[in-house]
């Protein structure tokens, strides 16, 4: 059987539960799919999504560093981002950019210096 590959799901480190609510649930869009702990007072780990992407958000020291970059491709990103500057987020005000790839590029930076590139490759005109 060959193998295959279906999708990566990174983990972003977190350090403040309110604040990541507040960041990838009311400014980002995203939905909570779990919440797991151990024991009640132990470290948060939790799936999150939005349309076809999953990421997980953990507080446990050895579940990355923060500043991480990842890149999510997407689709109707100019909707994307209006729908983000409608929502007047006191902490950013992503732009988009054209770049010499050919794609169309939102960088969003959560509360832990994670970075988060959007990104929908250009439409030959």
């Amino acid at each position: 059987m060959p193998i295959e590959f279906s999708r990566v799901i990174p983990t972003l480190r977190m350090f403040d539960i309110a604040k990541a609510r507040e960041f990838y649930f009311d400014y980002l869009g995203f939905k909570v799919d779990f919440e797991h702990r151990f024991e009640p007072t132990l470290p948060l780990f939790m799936g999150i999504s939005r349309g076809g992407i999953q990421l997980y958000l953990s507080e446990h020291h050895g579940d990355g560093s923060p500043g991480v970059h990842i890149t999510i491709d997407t689709v109707g990103l100019a909707d994307y981002h209006a729908e983000l500057a409608a929502k007047g987020y006191n902490y950013m005000r992503p732009g988009l950019e054209k770049q010499p790839w050919g794609a169309t590029t939102m960088t969003v930076y959560d509360p832990f210096s994670n970075h988060i590139t959007f990104s929908e490759e250009n439409k030959p005109s």
